[in-house]
């Protein structure tokens, strides 16, 4: 018997040391939990969809680039559980919302947000942003700062330069493949994903374009944070921005990528928490 729990437990360490790291996996979508509304907001001429969770302080998930609301799944059942108020929105021409022939730019994308709380009559909501999510918020904070209690940006990049070649990261391009499949099932035009690829990585190779003193401009209560295996955010970039913004958090979670509220949800979302009940 005893040989048998040897030779069990040496196959379970090798199967253990043959598993991926953490950060070069990418964990199944999550599903949002029901909401308790959901609809779509007519904001600058197109419909961005919605739902909200939960009742408490208001706060807004923003998802990042070819993503949809559905990544935010963990995130939702985590806050509505400590009594927040959590709203989640399809960027535009991303998941459930539209777009129109408007080139995609961040300044666009941060008025979107604000018309959906304007819709939504949210006069300040603390913003957790993913990757594009993280730009618009910072975006938000720099132009738009009476609208934001607090800003969580996970994956944000400076300018283009800022962004790694992902071509030849397994973990990225399996996502790519991923979301094409999420459009075709999420969106009011299926058909349309390499029209709509092609239309944001016009924004992506363009924007943003900052400067230190456009970070000096934020006062808003802020977190810088990325994993420090992100495979498409340079790693100088988050370091940056945080000596660039005054007052603010850097927070660099360990043995993740730029998924890492997937591949590490209960780090992420105590992270999370502990930021936003900080006063």
């Amino acid at each position: 018997m005893r040989k048998w729990i040897i030779a069990f437990a040496m196959l379970a360490a090798a199967a253990a040391s043959a598993a991926p790291p953490q950060w070069m996996t990418l964990p199944p979508t999550p599903t949002l939990p029901k909401a308790d509304k959901s609809g779509t907001a007519p904001v600058n001429g197109i419909r961005i969809w919605y739902a909200e969770f939960g009742s408490g302080e208001p706060v807004l998930f923003v998802h990042g680039g070819l993503g949809n609301s559905d990544y935010w799944g963990l995130q939702v059942r985590a806050l509505v559980a400590a009594h927040y108020r959590v709203v989640v929105m399809d960027s535009r021409g991303h998941g459930r919302s539209t777009r129109n022939a408007q080139p995609y730019g961040y300044d666009l994308m941060s008025d979107d947000v604000i018309g959906l709380l304007d819709y939504l009559k949210i006069k300040k909501v603390a913003l957790v942003g993913w990757s594009d999510g993280a730009i618009v918020g910072l975006d938000i904070a720099m132009h738009h700062p009476e609208r934001l209690s607090k800003l969580f940006a996970f994956a944000a990049n400076i300018d283009p330069t800022g962004v790694s070649d992902i071509q030849h990261s397994p973990v990225f391009t399996s996502f790519i493949v991923r979301a094409g499949r999420e459009y075709e099932k999420l969106s009011p035009t299926p058909k349309d994903y390499k029209k709509f690829v092609a239309a944001i990585s016009n924004m992506w190779n363009t924007q943003p374009h900052w400067t230190k003193a456009d970070f000096a401009k934020i006062r808003v209560p802020t977190w810088i944070v990325d994993g420090d295996h992100d495979e498409a955010i340079n790693h100088d970039q988050p370091r940056t921005m945080a000596d660039w913004t005054p007052g603010t958090g850097l927070l660099i979670v360990p043995d993740t990528s730029h998924f890492g509220f997937l591949q590490d949800p209960e780090q992420f979302n105590r992270d999370l928490l502990h930021f936003l009940r900080k006063r």
